[in-house]
């Protein structure tokens, strides 16, 4: 079905859909920490405080279009990774590459699909301000949170690191005045165990901490069609400390240590055509996959030929915030440092043979130092500075296994280390130029420098060296890109009354360029793409029509210049097709979002949600390669036109009932549904289209009103659907797919002190 931009805008005023939190209805279960999450209207719906701005603000006051959930909010809706948010957030896609443990983040478009390490997201993720551009580094961050907030759109002059897509803020809850702990315990189908739980209040006068940890065991939901074996189980466990400490009066410190460890298995994927390799059937059964490596490739990797897909990751990492009260101003500083060591294995033909298999060892270091200051003084203009610097380590070997694809000695091995630092200056001012109309402006500059040393290709059957960093007579090289940008923000916002915000807003954003770190024996593999760059407008209202409804409606337009794409080149030399990640010139992207919640009694609230866009390239010039392998010559094929890969649609809605009964006991009850349009690939072609699906979740929990105790039984993907969360192949005639988990259901205690 095809849809039209006025259908979906129709839509958007027609349907009874949402809000700028949706689902906020789920119960605050327990006082979690002094950070604000949430700020009851009386009577009606809970409003939750932001700060997006870095400030504190209520949702319905800002001119960005964000999306906030309460921790409470998250764990009633089965949220308990990061990558979960795209179900209830409109217009957010996270594809897991391949399957593996390297995320994709995309919001309204904006997103880069690269299973390597070294490059930079379109979309930056923030935890307790401490920035994650590493984007396998945040897997295990979200647990024990006061919310969530995801902000759509280019984001720099407010914050250190500087995205074209948008922002994915995590804070976490803070150290309690007095006493507090608190467990959630969940048992579900395929055996699996999740716990989460927290220890918090004073240890001294002037020091305050919090120990909050969490875990999950089991849930092997795959089958291995060829031998049986089960696949799925997950281990992973993170803990954090947080220790507050009063300096004085007018100073305060936070110090925040952490650390996780994934020992899970990975994600079997799947056949959606007959392979090539064995004749292994396409869709065997939705659960089923298969897996196993050459003993070539075991021999090189010391992996087993029958090795199921894995992954051992560690993080460790630290902060410190300190925060001084300088009379009309505060100085805010935040240091951190991260190491992250990744060791995963991944199947990525779903054959038994070694016709694509990766084996990655990573070691990553990112040190970062912001300082802000913010004013405090009660006047009409409002303004943020602030310096930004970070230095980023990684080394990492890359084993990839082609040996029953083209033959022994494919056994090959891509070593390679890169380096990054970057350094930013950022400022943003509000004038509130009457009690109706507030002017914004901001401005960015970054210089950043990115190399990347060592790169060679080893295949094991042809010599002990066979290319390194564009040099193919062994001498190594040292690559450089650079970035040097200025950005900014212009918004005006007008508030006619006070339950009414309508705003419009410019913004420009940059994402560095980098390296295609794949395997190659070909020099130009190597060679540096450019950053892109964003030239983006939107126009929305936020509206609290009474203390039971708000609605809030945003429309954008993005100019793409330079768009970062997987595609190849043609080299003239060697008459190779090289696989490398380009620029398209220019592409745009327009949409819309809207939110809307109505609770419509005490005990009933609806919310919705709606998300909106379509993308085409306007000038890309791409090669054929399909054409150029037959004709052995570069062939080029004319994209202006074409989509550019990214669900239309999405919508999201959630119906919560809480029924009071005897004994002072609620009975609280919901659903919660998520629907994704189709996903095309053109540049992969109409084999590898990605079907839209459905998922539908349900809760019936019972226990006190904001009291210490509450059992629930609940349910995930209750109908069961069968859907995949991308398409793609690594080696032609192995094109798999990436299955979404099947129905699952199980119970769930929660426990406060």
């Amino acid at each position: 079905m095809v849809v039209s931009a006025r259908h979906v805008f129709a839509m958007l005023f027609s349907t009874t859909a949402l809000c700028s939190a949706p689902f906020c209805s789920a119960p605050a279960f327990s006082q979690t920490g002094t950070s604000p999450a949430i700020e009851a209207d009386t009577p009606g719906l809970e409003e939750i405080i932001v700060t997006a701005r870095r400030r504190e603000e209520r949702a319905q006051d800002v001119g960005i279009a964000i999306t906030a959930f309460t921790g409470d909010a998250l764990i009633e809706k089965g949220v308990a990774t990061i990558n979960a948010l795209e179900n209830i957030t409109p217009n957010l896609e996270i594809e897991n590459q391949f399957g593996s443990a390297q995320p994709s983040f995309s919001l309204r478009g904006i997103g880069f699909r690269d299973y390597a390490t070294l490059n930079a997201p379109s979309v930056g993720i923030y935890v307790d301000d401490v920035a994650y551009p590493v984007p396998v580094t945040t897997q295990g961050v979200l647990f024990d949170v006061a919310r969530a907030e995801v902000l759509r759109g280019p984001q720099g002059t407010l914050y250190g690191r500087n995205t074209t897509g948008g922002a994915i803020k995590l804070i976490s809850n803070r150290p309690t005045q007095a006493f507090a702990a608190g467990l959630t315990v969940e048992a579900g189908r395929f055996g699996r165990v999740a716990a989460q739980g927290y220890v918090s209040g004073p240890i001294t006068d002037g020091v305050r901490a919090r120990l909050a940890a969490t875990a999950t065991q089991g849930g092997d939901w795959q089958i291995n069609r060829e031998t049986g074996q089960t696949l799925g189980d997950a281990n992973r466990f993170a803990a954090r400390a947080l220790v507050e400490i009063d300096l004085g009066r007018n100073s305060l410190l936070l110090v925040n240590v952490h650390g996780n460890r994934d020992q899970s298995d990975g994600l079997g994927l799947q056949l959606f055509e007959d392979s090539a390799f064995g004749g292994a059937l396409a869709h065997a059964g939705r659960r089923e996959t298969s897996f196993g490596i050459s003993e070539e490739f075991a021999t090189v990797t010391g992996l087993t030929t029958d090795e199921a897909p894995f992954r051992d990751n560690t993080g460790i990492g630290g902060s410190a915030t300190l925060t001084v009260d300088l009379g009309t101003v505060d100085l805010i500083y935040v240091g951190s440092y991260e190491h992250f060591e990744r060791t995963e294995f991944n199947d990525f033909d779903a054959n038994s043979l070694g016709a694509a298999d990766v084996f990655f060892q990573s070691n990553i270091d990112v040190s970062t130092h912001e300082v802000r200051l913010r004013s405090t003084a009660a006047d009409r203009l409002v303004w943020t500075a602030g310096l930004y610097g970070s230095v980023e380590y990684l080394e990492e070997l890359y084993q990839s296994d082609f040996v029953a694809s083209f033959g022994p000695g494919f056994a090959v091995s891509t070593p390679y280390n890169s380096d990054v630092r970057t350094i930013g200056i950022f400022g943003q001012a509000e004038y509130q130029l009457n009690d109706q109309v507030r002017l914004i402006g901001g401005l960015r500059y970054e210089d950043e420098n990115r190399e990347l040393n060592d790169l060679g290709t080893f295949a094991s059957g042809f010599g002990p060296f066979n290319f390194a960093n564009g040099s193919l007579d062994g001498t190594l090289e040292t690559r450089r890109q650079s970035l040097n940008a200025l950005t900014g923000r212009a918004a005006l916002e007008i508030t006619p009354t006070d339950n009414l915000l309508v705003y419009a807003s410019y913004n420009r954003g940059v994402k560095s360029g980098g390296f295609t770190a794949y395997n190659t024996l070909n020099p130009r593999a190597v060679d540096p793409f450019e950053e892109e760059r964003l030239n983006a407008i939107e126009v929305g209202v936020k509206a609290t029509l009474n203390s039971r409804v708000r609605f809030n409606l945003t429309s954008f337009y993005y100019d793409y210049q330079d768009q970062q794409v997987q595609s190849a080149i043609f080299d003239e030399a060697t008459g190779a097709i090289v696989g490398r990640i380009v620029n398209a010139p220019e592409s745009t992207i327009y949409g819309a979002e809207g939110e809307f919640v109505w609770q419509i009694t005490d005990q009933l609230t609806i919310s919705q949600t709606l998300g909106y866009k379509e993308g085409t390239f306007q000038r890309f010039t791409d090669l054929d390669i399909a054409g150029t392998g037959t004709a052995g010559s570069a062939v080029f094929v004319d994209r202006a036109g074409q989509a550019l890969g990214f669900p239309a649609l999405t919508y999201q809605g959630a119906l919560d009932h809480a029924l009071p009964v005897a004994g002072g006991l609620v009975v609280r009850s919901g659903i919660n549904y998520a629907y994704r349009s189709s996903l095309e690939l053109p540049l992969l072609g109409p084999d590898f289209r990605v079907d839209g699906y459905w998922l539908v979740n349900a809760q019936l929990a019972v226990g006190p009103q904001d009291g210490p105790w509450e059992v629930a039984v609940w349910g995930r993907n209750i109908t069961n659907s069968d859907y995949d969360e991308t398409r793609n192949f690594f080696t032609p005639g192995a094109s798999v797919a990436a299955p979404g988990q099947v129905a699952t259901y199980g119970v769930r205690l929660r426990l406060a002190l």
